[in-house]
């Protein structure tokens, strides 16, 4: 059961987050508020932004990052898998039920 790390502007934040969950590719999404300082085309940027701890599938997760992509406003949005090696089964089984893949 991966977790997918994202982040994506505070304002497009909410509407990803939904949208994950609303067409089964998440079966919860975390939203945290954060500020990012990253190099992009050659200038330092500081932006407020927020990460999304994006719980799914194995059998989900290339859609919903295929679904992140298409969705995003970034050109290269942060989009981490972070595998869990150790998870409460019943919070696995959850998820395994609330997804769609």
């Amino acid at each position: 059961m991966p977790t997918v790390y994202v982040t994506a502007p505070r304002d497009a934040a909410e509407d990803l987050a939904r949208t994950l969950v609303e067409e089964r590719l998440a079966a919860c999404v975390n939203r945290v508020d954060c500020r990012s300082t990253y190099r992009w085309d050659g200038e330092i940027h500081e932006d407020d932004e927020e990460i999304l701890f994006v719980k799914t599938t194995d059998d989900a997760y290339d859609s919903l990052v295929e679904r992140v992509v298409d969705f995003h406003p970034y050109d290269v949005p942060c989009v981490e898998r972070l595998d869990e090696s150790d998870v409460l089964a019943e919070y696995a089984q959850w998820v395994d039920d609330e997804v769609e893949a």
